[in-house]
């Protein structure tokens, strides 16, 4: 059995493609498939069923996989206990943020932590809230930036980085305009641009509209919040945004939501508590909650 092998497997377990985890390994995937082949024929049982079109675990493979990542882990640990002593720190962070950053600077968080530690390598991936706090469960992401609407899974630690008011805006021949609050039951009949669900804005204001006992009609959704103030801009429907957002589309009319009242959206940084944790991120976790946190 070699380190290569388990590698490969993981690879492909976590990516449910071959395809896709020979471009993660930067190798070619006929040699992904072989090296599988290998350890499976030396363990005697199949460890991937690839008769679906995704790649899935077999019994044997799901309870194979954390003794793989185990004994990965402990490789890495190994170098890492002689990186200590000459002060480097070398391996790679895996990063996910959701696209409703707001201010939060996570181009000057990675350029410095670059800057401190070039061996480490980054990734990043956008996605919606809930994958990523998936993927930082099971060990796809070291660390996430993500909209909070509620209390995090048990094995997740969060740090709050972004706490601002939510508003409701309209365009700005909107009819609206005269109003300067509103509560959400005055929305229900009105077209809503939302941000689809999945995301913690979305479960935000779904929740808040079942508070004010209303129903949101969203008629228009989109992954980008930028692109919901355009729409909203337009004059396509109205929209519930963080503060920040309203106030750069100055030609947006922001109204206070007083209905239900202390409505905020908060983005926070969210990482395993539990479980194996390379020194890499370690690192990184520790620079990223130091740098953005409020």
């Amino acid at each position: 059995m070699e380190l290569r092998q388990l590698e490969y497997f993981v690879a492909v377990a976590e990516e449910a493609n071959f395809t896709r985890a020979a471009e993660r390994l930067h190798v070619a995937q006929p040699g992904v498939s072989a090296q599988i082949r290998r350890l499976e024929r030396e363990l005697g049982q199949p460890l991937l069923d690839r008769s679906a079109r995704a790649v899935r675990l077999t019994e044997v493979g799901a309870a194979a996989l954390p003794h793989a990542r185990a004994a990965l882990a402990a490789v890495a640990g190994v170098r890492q206990a002689v990186d200590d002593l000459t002060g480097l720190v070398r391996g790679q962070v895996a990063m996910g943020m959701v696209s409703s950053r707001g201010p939060v600077n996570l181009p000057d968080l990675l350029a410095r932590f670059h800057e401190r530690h070039p061996a480490v390598d980054i990734t990043l991936a956008e996605a919606t809230s809930d994958v990523l706090l998936a993927g930082v469960a099971d060990g796809r992401f070291d660390l996430a930036l993500i909209g909070v609407s509620g209390e995090p899974p048990p094995g997740i630690g969060l740090e709050v980085v972004l706490d601002e008011p939510l508003v409701a805006i309209s365009g700005p021949d909107d009819p609206l305009t005269a109003r300067a609050t509103i509560t959400l039951s005055e929305l229900e009949d009105r077209s809503l641009v939302s941000l689809p669900k999945g995301t913690g804005m979305r479960a935000i204001v779904d929740a808040a509209f079942l508070a004010d006992s209303a129903r949101p009609r969203v008629t228009l959704e989109a992954g980008d919040p930028n692109v919901v103030a355009e729409l909203v801009g337009r004059g396509l429907g109205v929209a519930v945004v963080p503060m920040s957002l309203a106030t750069y589309y100055t030609k947006l009319h922001a109204m206070e939501i007083t209905r239900p009242a202390g409505l905020r959206a908060k983005l926070a940084l969210a990482w395993r508590t539990e479980g194996p944790v390379s020194p890499a991120a370690r690192v990184f976790i520790s620079q990223a909650r130091a740098l953005l946190a409020l």
